[in-house]
């Protein structure tokens, strides 16, 4: 199974669970990673491949740690970075998408799950600074 149908399958299983974003978090890292190896060797894409991979790459990493965490304070820490991370990742998918440097199909699916990871990060910052009505 490639880590497209893990995508899909992750999404149709649970997706309050703690192990499902991390899971999520991860494949979309692994799609990040065949976008960015399949751009042009140029330049301009170099610049944008390298930034939008730390940035994707840290919404995972950034989730793990903000499970780990040892305070409360600390985990709402490691969200914001996850958050502003998903965040960052629309801009370099977006530009990416627009400069017609990447596959449309393919960066608009990224870009889609990039923003449900930014909705499911705010809304959990927000209930954990008990800041998010119900």
């Amino acid at each position: 199974m490639d880590s497209k149908e893990e995508i899909a399958k992750s999404k149709n299983t649970n997706q309050n669970s703690k192990r499902d974003i991390k899971r999520r978090a991860y494949f979309f890292a692994l799609e990040v990673i065949k976008l960015t190896d399949s751009l042009p060797n140029q330049r301009v894409c170099w610049v944008i491949a390298d930034q939008l991979l730390r940035s994707a790459t840290s919404i995972g990493a950034n989730i793990i740690e903000a499970q780990a965490a040892s305070s409360k304070k600390d985990f709402v820490n490691f969200l914001n970075h996850a958050l502003k991370s998903a965040n960052e990742t629309k801009f370099w998918l977006c530009l990416l998408r627009d400069s017609g440097k990447a596959d449309e199909n393919l960066t608009d699916k990224l870009l889609d799950e990039a923003i449900e990871f930014s909705n499911m990060l705010a809304a959990s910052v927000l209930t954990a600074k008990g800041k998010r009505k119900f």
